[in-house]
């Protein structure tokens, strides 16, 4: 277990590096932050060139691959780091300095347990692409298939372990402070930050992620998932199809090309939705560097490390609030976010749906075309603090999704109406699953499942209650207190540690 005084020499460090980037100014700042994180903060930036304008993004590029992908967490949090700190996270690409080919090799024979060349052909000792958990390299088969090699850059899991384990002590200090960061919940969002990177350090997961994915997506054929090569796949290398295509990033080059930009934008809008709504599971991380042109119109997507997922009942609650803020049923949203349990039910329904009005009444007022799922979504999340609604993780993920599906679609195509390209399948999905058909089949699927759980029902009640009517009752067992060594005394001596700590690296600093 490590020692609080070896996390918090951890954070010193790290915000050191984010003080002479500026990225400390808004804890500072915030009258939310509690009072030891702002003096640590202080501590942190002491003697620092303090840049006018925050640069987050770089801070967390210059503390290393475990900082880059918090980073790429917290963009997902605007209602924790602010609207400005998540927008230049957003700018965070893992790009970082290849590990040399000699390495690669190495990594690639260990993980194979025999030589790369019974396998490849070839491997180009340029890397394609690099960035904070792994690289990626173009190959050929030994059977003449051009593949794409990922590999785990050696010593990234120890990092990540590291990194992480600090991410939750920190995490757990600030939110046991109680007030707004209790609310925000930010333990939650290291858990959520440590699933992801379980699955990312995990290439077989990514490998199975994109396998999925591509089993939901035959409806949409012009949406394309490369090929899993599972048998040059291990946990730290994954081997896919090779991607020839335009990245959506190089619009010249898309148009030099002969593409059709309003129908790839189009293309890019329906699948995600095919994803998000349909199937309740979606890829993540839809950048412009993650998504290619391919001849006919069609889009590949690489990269499935970020996966998000929603169950059917959080997905038709979504599509209920989002039609009733378009269509200004303010009250009957606001008690979706109660039954829901979005919003804590000691507040008052007309109050929650008088708020959702500020928020929808403006876009309404707008037209069709100038109406933004981002503004929206922004809006929303800008009343959570008056209403108490804890962090639903599954939802900040899905808003990032589609702010980020929203800039691609309209770089694509500036004139994009994202309403009328989504109508049509939403229309269509709220029908077959809010209707009158859907809620009989759903009836008759509920009890039919509780039918067939009876037989276990009663075999239960009969171990939990064996003897037959008249026996004699069992004696009543004394209480015994359960005693849990090490309780108080322990936290209590992190608190002292901790505290000894601070002042003794402050002294440092100051003296």
């Amino acid at each position: 277990m490590t020692a609080p005084a070896v996390h918090l020499w951890r954070l010193l460090k790290w915000g050191r590096i984010l003080a002479r980037h500026g990225a400390l100014q808004g804890i500072e700042r915030d009258l939310n932050t509690p009072a030891p994180v702002r003096r640590l903060a202080r501590i942190a930036r002491f003697g620092a060139r303090v840049p006018k304008v925050p640069r987050y993004a770089d801070a967390l590029q210059a503390i290393g691959p475990a900082a880059i992908k918090l980073g790429q967490t917290l963009a997902t949090r605007p209602d924790m780091v602010g609207d400005a700190a998540a927008l230049d996270l957003m700018r965070l690409q893992d790009a970082l300095p290849p590990v040399p080919y000699e390495t690669i090799h190495a990594a690639l024979t260990r993980a194979f347990q025999r030589d790369p060349a019974e396998l490849f052909r070839s491997i180009e000792p340029v890397p394609v692409g690099a960035a904070s958990i792994a690289q990626v390299h173009r190959a050929v088969t030994t059977d003449g298939r051009t593949v794409a090699i990922k590999v785990l850059r050696p010593g990234v899991e120890e990092d990540f372990t590291r990194a992480i384990d600090t991410y939750e002590w920190a995490a757990a200090q600030v939110e046991a402070m109680g007030g707004e960061l209790s609310r925000l919940r930010p333990r939650l969002t290291i858990e959520t930050f440590k699933r992801w990177t379980a699955r990312e350090l995990d290439l077989r997961r990514e490998a199975a992620s994109a396998s999925e994915l591509a089993d939901s997506m035959e409806a949409e054929p012009d949406f394309k998932v490369p090929t899993i090569d599972w048998q040059r796949t291990t946990g730290k290398v994954l081997t896919l199809e090779w991607i020839d295509g335009i990245k959506l990033s190089n619009r010249a080059a898309l148009i030099a090309a002969g593409y059709d930009l309003p129908k790839l934008a189009d293309t890019l809008v329906h699948a995600f939705l095919r994803q998000a709504i349909a199937e309740g599971f979606f890829h993540a991380d839809m950048h412009q560097g993650n998504l290619f042109a391919l001849p006919g119109n069609k889009i590949a997507a690489i990269d499935f490390g970020i996966m998000g997922r929603i169950d059917r009942r959080a997905r038709v609650w979504l599509a209920e609030i989002l039609y009733g803020l378009i269509t200004g049923n303010y009250k009957r949203v606001a008690e979706i976010h109660f039954e829901a349990g979005y919003v804590p039910s000691h507040h008052n329904v007309a109050e929650f749906a008088t708020a959702l009005r500020a928020v929808g009444e403006p876009m309404r007022g707008m037209a069709v075309k100038d109406m933004s799922i981002g503004m929206m979504l922004d809006g929303l999340f800008n009343i959570t603090r008056d209403f108490d609604m804890q962090t639903q993780p599954h939802l900040l993920l899905l808003q990032k999704t589609m702010v980020m599906v929203e800039g691609v679609a309209t770089s694509l195509d500036p004139e994009i109406n994202l309403w009328d390209a989504a109508a049509p399948f939403v229309r269509e999905w709220i029908r077959t699953e809010l209707g009158p058909e859907a809620a009989v089949a759903d009836r008759i699927v509920t009890d039919l499942r509780t039918f067939a759980r009876l037989p276990d029902l009663i075999r239960n009640i009969e171990l939990r209650f064996p003897n037959p009517p008249g026996a004699p009752p069992e004696p009543p067992l004394r209480h015994i207190e359960i005693v849990r060594f090490g309780g108080g005394w322990r936290y209590a001596t992190v608190a002292i540690v901790s505290a000894a700590a601070s002042l003794g690296i402050g002294w440092v600093l100051w003296g």
